[in-house]
């Protein structure tokens, strides 16, 4: 029996969407207010998990075709590059830098390497949080 789901998938492109925007938004707040990689990552994930439950899990595959291994090993060489850096300069792991630009777009703004370790950290949580959920999802 064919079950007749289209409010179900309607209703999932645009609330998966909007999820995943403001996982972005989390991401970027997260500086200066409570958010960040971890909470992001997270939010992007439960975007994703709400299409596997309106989708399957070869219809997900289809639009977003990533490895999510490879995502979180991105992910971790990126943190450990992003803390590592500092090394070259002369200051202890972990130091992050900044300075303020000027971006056409933006206007002034600050840039930190701090955003690129959060950048990692988000890659890392996507990756492990579906893997973890696709691999339970094929198991029949």
């Amino acid at each position: 029996m064919k079950t007749n789901d289209v409010m179900l998938k309607t209703t999932t492109k645009v609330v998966s969407f909007i999820i995943f925007l403001f996982s972005i938004y989390i991401f970027f707040a997260g500086h200066y207010t409570p958010g960040g990689g971890f909470v992001g990552g997270l939010l992007a994930s439960s975007a994703i998990v709400l299409l596997l439950l309106a989708y399957d899990i070869k219809t997900v595959k289809k639009i977003l075709p990533i490895n999510y291994i490879k995502l979180s090993a991105v992910g971790i060489i990126l943190s450990i590059a992003t803390a590592a850096i500092a090394i070259l300069y002369d200051k202890p792991f972990f130091t992050h830098f900044f300075d303020d630009f000027y971006l056409p777009l933006f206007r002034n703004t600050s840039l930190h390497t701090a955003t690129l370790f959060d950048l990692g950290v988000y890659f890392v949580v996507i990756g492990v949080t579906m893997t973890i959920i696709q691999t339970i999802g094929e198991d029949e």
